[in-house]
């Protein structure tokens, strides 16, 4: 039990920074698939609950001191604008784990103004539903498709 608490340290860790590399390294690991999808959506929804409670202020207090004055339209921000208009918090947190990052989509959302109640509920229902299904695939097809490093 201990063992495959400590192996789902790594796991967590890596889905705070990019969705699909916690159900990769609960795979790599030999985790349990139940393991690897409680472990990637906690670490998912530990970045959520950081940037949307301390997103304002990192915004104000770190960033604001490195970054300067930037354009503040750019292809990407129009990009960004477009998904917001079009599906609102429901389709941030949908895309979240596919094109954004866990980090990126709360920041899309928490920069738009969305209550932070909507951004944790929509984005864990997003988080636990994607971390099932890339679960599932990568256990099912993992061995027929990812390089030999990351086989177990």
């Amino acid at each position: 039990m201990l063992e495959e608490l400590l192996k789902a340290i790594p796991v967590l860790l890596s889905s705070m920074v990019k969705f699909v590399l916690g159900p990769i390294g609960g795979f790599a690991a030999g985790l349990n698939p139940v393991t690897t999808v409680l472990a990637t959506v906690i670490g998912s929804m530990a970045t959520v609950f950081a940037f949307t409670f301390f997103g304002e202020w990192l915004r104000s207090r770190v960033l604001n001191r490195f970054g300067g004055k930037k354009k503040k339209f750019t292809t990407n921000s129009r990009k960004f604008v477009t998904i917001w208009k079009k599906y609102g918090i429901v389709g941030v947190a949908a895309l979240m784990p596919i094109l954004l990052t866990p980090i990126g989509g709360t920041i899309l959302a928490v920069g738009f103004g969305a209550p932070r109640s909507k951004i944790i509920f929509y984005m864990f229902i997003s988080a636990s539903a994607w971390a099932i299904i890339f679960t599932f695939a990568i256990y099912e097809f993992g061995k027929a498709v990812l390089p030999d490093f990351v086989k177990p």
